[in-house]
């Protein structure tokens, strides 16, 4: 499993409404796409300008199609609402592959 994280800042003048429509767009598209786990969408504690969303994928090739088809829209139109747009990649520790909780 890989986590995919996009992180971004808001621009000042955004539509909300259109941004929103957008959103779910992109949901929509993720929960379609092949190899698919979960997804969450963060807003930053300290900027509430700054959004992070994070997906899991059950490997880097579903990670891969996707953002090579369906994100190419997506991230088209994210840049009408956003700048500043950062994507990273992370898999699991060899040192600590699973979860650890309490």
């Amino acid at each position: 499993m890989v986590e995919a994280n996009i992180t971004f800042d808001m621009l000042p003048s955004v539509d909300l409404k259109a941004y929103a429509a957008w959103g779910k767009k992109a949901i929509e598209a993720c929960r379609k796409a092949h190899g698919f786990v979960e997804g969450r969408a963060n807003r930053s504690l300290v900027g509430p300008t700054q959004v992070r969303i994070a997906s899991s994928w059950q490997n880097v090739a579903d990670w891969g199609t996707f953002m090579q088809g369906a994100w190419v829209p997506l991230d088209t139109e994210l840049r009408i609402y956003a700048t500043n747009i950062k994507a990273e990649l992370w898999g699991p520790s060899p040192v600590t592959p699973e979860p650890f909780r309490p």
